[in-house]
């Protein structure tokens, strides 16, 4: 397996933590692991610094304050960047992604693609404890953004994935605008406008059993306006390519 750092943002995840890492060790014994915690009350970053002393090739990161999903990863991005990994992987650290699905996203950057996602919406994909609700929301959204800014992943809202880090390394992450679901969206929409080559693998999507969702209207409007934006803005400034339906080569100036 190639260099890989795993990136897991945490705030008010020391229910959760210890499972995680446990897990994430035995699925990818060879992955490295920064977490990154926003301060968390509950004692998170103190949770994660006494399993990762046991399991080793675990560091912690604490920032001062609550500062974002999209700041949190682009703080790990950087890091693993700077250090010279050749993989890096994002996920949540609620179990509702399972660290057993990691190893089939590195194969898949392996075999040449630039960004894997674990999608809840390919053949195979499941979400088997969402209301109604939630999943006509998650549909809809992706579906919005998928048709507005031309982009051919069925579940761009993922936050299960893993890059290549030649090609991540090749974006201004410091022009990265989006903190929320948002995030994950435009993190695929400029990979997509770099030329890489975006799979998705299916994925069993299993909703918090400990502590709260992170899920708010704020940042549901957020992605829906910045998706807007960013369709709006590439139709602007390719009129003629858009009435064609052609994609642009382009990185997004967003």
């Amino acid at each position: 397996m190639r260099r890989t750092l795993v990136v897991l943002p945490t705030y008010l995840e020391a229910e959760n933590l210890e499972e995680v890492l446990r897990r994430l060790r035995a699925a990818v014994p060879g992955a490295d692991v920064l977490v990154i915690d926003d301060s968390s009350p509950d004692g998170t970053a103190e949770v994660a610094k006494a399993v990762g002393g046991e399991l080793g090739r675990v560091e912690v990161l604490v920032r001062p304050g609550k500062s974002g999903l999209g700041s949190a990863y682009r703080s790990g991005f950087r890091e693993g960047l700077a250090r010279g990994y050749e993989v890096l992987v994002e996920m949540d650290s609620d179990l509702s992604h399972d660290p057993a699905a990691l190893p089939a996203l590195i194969a898949a950057i392996d075999q040449g693609a630039a960004l894997a996602i674990g999608s809840r919406y390919v053949p195979g994909g499941r979400i088997p404890n969402w209301s109604l609700y939630r999943r006509s929301l998650s549909r809809w959204g992706n579906r919005y953004a998928a048709r507005l800014l031309r982009l051919d992943v069925a579940d761009a809202t993922s936050g299960f994935r893993a890059y290549d880090a030649s090609v991540l390394g090749q974006l201004d992450l410091d022009a990265v605008r989006a903190e929320g679901y948002g995030f994950q969206i435009e993190m695929a929409h400029r990979i997509s406008r770099l030329g890489g080559r975006v799979v998705e693998l299916p994925i069993d999507f299993v909703e918090r059993t400990q502590g709260s969702s992170k899920m708010s209207l704020p940042i549901v409007i957020e992605a829906f306006v910045l998706v807007t934006m960013w369709g709006a803005s590439e139709r602007l400034r390719r009129p003629g390519r858009a009435r064609r339906g052609r994609r642009p080569h382009a990185a997004p100036s967003v």
